[in-house]
């Protein structure tokens, strides 16, 4: 009788210590994977993102500023980018880019967008595209880019009328080349912001067409 109490209580004080030793583990198993979680949450708590400025440029402008960025089309099949401010003022997801050259015109005291057209170069008329011109106002930020062929129809008064905006390579401008400017109407001096890439069969990213160019800046607010 007494061997057979020693077993049962033997027995008995094994399952109590495998369920001891299972509660202990399965504690264990619980709190690591709580401070996994908690670490990762943390992690995330106080993780720092990059910041983003305007239109995604690289680094934020000073005040009296305008942040913009641009892109040319690319070849004949995606057409350009005018970013300005975080405004996407031109695009293809817009619907209103054209072949040719495009241009967003913006009042140079409070960045408010005025007008965006785009002229066809290559089979359209240079007259409305030079009455265009000549109708900017003083103070207007001039924002332009190519998609496809923007210098065909270009004669000598556009490309004056261009070069007036602060505009150097216009005049050597030629088919199918790619090119991105921003100036102003009433500007005193050449404009930092402008890039051009010729078309080049021998360095051409595309068949019949160079490499998208980008460019993007600080435009000063025009004071009074």
């Amino acid at each position: 009788m007494n061997t057979v109490l020693f077993y049962s209580s033997l027995s008995g004080a094994a399952k109590l210590v495998v369920a001891v030793a299972v509660f202990l583990l399965t504690f264990y198993v619980i709190s690591q994977v709580f401070e996994i979680k908690m670490d990762a949450s943390l992690g995330n708590l106080f993780a720092t993102k990059p910041p983003r400025y305007k239109c995604g440029i690289s680094k934020a402008c000073p005040e009296k500023h305008f942040a913009f960025k641009m892109a040319s089309g690319a070849a004949n099949v995606v057409g350009p980018k005018i970013c300005l401010e975080d405004n996407v003022l031109m695009s293809g997801v817009k619907n209103n880019v054209g072949r040719g050259i495009n241009v967003a015109l913006v009042n140079g005291k409070t960045g408010d967008l005025i007008d965006t057209r785009y002229f066809d170069m290559w089979g359209g008329n240079v007259a409305p595209f030079i009455e265009f011109l000549k109708a900017i106002q003083d103070g207007t930020i001039v924002l332009m880019g190519t998609y496809d062929d923007g210098a065909t129809k270009l004669n000598d008064e556009a490309r004056q009328l261009i070069a007036e905006l602060g505009s150097t390579s216009i005049t050597h401008l030629g088919f199918r080349d790619n090119w991105v400017f921003c100036g102003g109407k009433g500007i005193k001096t050449k404009s930092p912001f402008e890039q051009h890439i010729k078309n080049n069969k021998d360095t051409n990213k595309y068949e019949g067409w160079p490499e998208v160019v980008e460019m993007e800046g600080c435009i000063p607010q025009k004071q009074d």
